[in-house]
């Protein structure tokens, strides 16, 4: 027997550092293993919000809402961006793949990286190594 989908209401996440990521639905609770407060307050309008932070590594949520513009300059550090939901496409370097729930993305130390055609809410737990802004960016 089918089940009917259910519409989903908009859910607004405050974080402890007075910053608020709205959702088009819940973030699922396998994602919330990292549900810690955020260590470093995001600003305003951001669309990341660190989670965690120790000199090895940091883990954060990253929201693209659909048809958004991902506007990311490469960074220093290695990252690995997990889709909790959501599907758009990511291109790396010269490289363009879809990107839906489960996938796994790993991005390089300098690799100029950017989602786009973002056609559903794209909710992503982002983890850098080492810390995000430890390591020197690209020129």
């Amino acid at each position: 027997m089918a089940v009917a989908s259910q519409p989903v209401a908009p859910l607004t996440y405050c974080l402890s550092s007075g910053l608020t990521i709205t959702t088009e639905g819940p973030i699922e609770p396998s994602a919330r293993v990292f549900a810690a407060s955020p260590t470093t307050p995001a600003p305003r309008g951001s669309r990341y919000a660190e989670l965690l932070r120790v000199p090895a590594l940091s883990a954060g949520w990253y929201v693209l809402p659909a048809g958004a513009t991902d506007e990311q300059s490469p960074h220093g550090e290695d990252e690995i961006y997990y889709v909790v939901r959501g599907r758009a496409r990511v291109r790396l370097g010269a490289d363009d793949r879809p990107v839906e729930p489960g996938a796994v993305v790993y991005v390089p130390a300098g690799v100029e990286h950017r989602f786009h055609a973002i056609a559903e809410e794209l909710v992503l737990l982002v983890v850098f190594a080492p810390a995000e802004g430890t390591a020197p960016r690209p020129c």
